[in-house]
């Protein structure tokens, strides 16, 4: 079990190598909600298959190209990503992004935690003819949510262990479908759609790049036992790789079976809509794997949610720290299966919110970090006006303006069910890329200012 908390780890122990990241990765995006949103790149945006080819490409090199520039982040300062965010934003500024991003957490682990209970229930119709009741969705979602609280809580190496035996599974059952669809897809239908606007390829990119986002602010957690001479390059290779790998094989997947399953993009409960597509001998072993990989999506969540915590004053062992994010998503789930009546519709709008929340972080850490920022590890810890990243009263002016600035743009952009910003009907808000002009105004803003000096004296270092 890992007792290390937000205390940066240790030269002499530093000993992980970047290749222990690609599972890592490959296992952040096992989610048959991928699935969902590869037939909605067909069915609403009216892509054609070369077209969602080019987005399932693209989406996951982008915003996994940031996971990995972040990450390099925590081979040099030791500690999770939000406790060296303390270095950017100050002690007391950090608590401000900290707590959104948070809050966002509840909403991620939130929509892990329903789609896996819903893969759950669908296993246990397929094997038993058990049909689903209020009783036994509360029960499945609780058996979800204890198991990810359990490997999260036990730490990194049950979380490596963990992704490289689920990454080879998933791998295994996926492959079982990729033959099944071979062989019974109409490809003459398919091959002969004809394309879709370039616009629409645009907001398919927005809408897939959204949830690889989501794990920039995570990064450092994964890399902080890498020692400081492992390769940037390397990290942000294993990175991109291990989301290509999960992501461009699940969204055609899911494309395809669109064109004779339109209603996967609109169905309520997806996982039980894709074990009806699949014959039995499939779906089954498909469906387990992905519950383990949801379950691991969600622990890995929980892990670094637990250290959000941490900074933001809860002074209590990582594992408790865990457990309050578990007991909040047990709620919010529960009510989500109780009640949502649309989980497309809920799912895509909470994407586009958690892209703009994490990007506006993103770009101001992002550019702090090719500044060549190196890491105090007292000074991260101390969170007293004797630390040296206590800037002005406990806040770096600079990174907050930025930081905000880059929110609010965001934000004006957005349109989603609950929200509609007045900038959301110009072209870059219909298009989704509001997540986008979130990094660029955060990151612009943010060195066009002055470089805040903090009081550690360090220098810049190369990566």
């Amino acid at each position: 079990m890992e007792n290390r908390g937000l205390d940066p780890v240790p030269d002499h122990e530093r000993t992980g190598r970047v290749r222990a990241l690609f599972p890592t990765w490959v296992t952040a995006n096992m989610t048959v909600l991928l699935l969902t949103v590869g037939a909605g790149l067909t069915v609403f945006n009216g892509l054609n298959v070369w077209q969602v080819l080019a987005v399932a490409v693209t989406a996951p090199a982008l915003s996994f190209g940031l996971v990995g520039l972040v990450s390099i982040a925590g081979k040099r300062g030791g500690a999770p990503g939000m406790a060296l965010s303390r270095a950017v934003f100050g002690q007391r500024g950090n608590l401000f992004p900290g707590a959104l991003l948070w809050v966002a957490r509840w909403g991620w682990e939130t929509v892990n935690a329903v789609t896996g209970s819903y893969a759950l229930l669908a296993v246990l119709d397929l094997l038993f003819d058990i049909r689903s009741t209020h009783t036994l969705t509360l029960i499945t979602l609780t058996t979800f949510v204890s198991a990810s609280f359990v490997v999260s809580g036990l730490g990194i190496r049950a979380l490596r262990m963990c992704s490289r035996a689920s990454a080879w599974l998933f791998g295994a059952a996926s492959l079982l479908v990729l033959v099944h669809l071979i062989g019974s897809t109409p490809w003459r239908t398919v091959l002969d759609r004809p394309p879709g606007p370039a616009a629409l390829m645009i907001a398919g990119v927005g809408t897939l790049a959204a949830g690889g986002i989501s794990w920039v602010p995570s990064a450092p957690d994964f890399a902080r036992y890498l020692p400081r001479s492992a390769s940037g390059r390397a990290m942000v290779g294993a990175a991109v790789g291990g989301a290509l790998v999960t992501v461009l094989p699940m969204v055609m997947m899911g494309a395809v079976m669109a064109v004779s399953s339109p209603h996967l993009a609109v169905t309520k409960d997806p996982v039980a809509f894709i074990g009806e597509l699949l014959p039995r001998w499939i779906s089954v072993p498909y469906l387990l794997t992905a519950v383990v990989g949801m379950v691991l999506i969600n622990a890995m969540s929980m892990y670094s949610a637990g250290f959000t915590a941490q900074t933001l004053g809860f002074t209590v062992p990582r594992a408790w720290a865990v457990g309050v994010n578990a007991a909040i998503s047990l709620l919010l789930g529960g009510t989500l299966m109780m009640v949502a009546t649309s989980f497309l519709g809920t799912f895509l709008s909470f994407l586009t919110l958690l892209g703009v929340t994490f990007s506006a972080w993103i770009g101001v850490f992002g550019v702090d970090l090719l500044r060549g920022r190196t890491y105090d590890a007292a000074a991260l810890m101390d969170t007293t006006p004797r630390s040296g990243y206590w800037y002005t009263a406990g806040f770096s002016r600079p990174a907050m303006a930025a930081w905000g600035a880059g929110l609010v743009s965001g934000l004006l952009l957005t349109d989603v069910e609950w929200f509609s910003g007045p900038l959301a009907t110009s072209w870059t808000g219909r298009h989704g890329l509001g997540w986008a002009v979130t990094i660029v105004v955060a990151a612009g803003v943010y060195a066009a200012l002055p470089r805040p000096v903090d009081g550690t004296g360090g220098a810049p270092e190369r990566f």
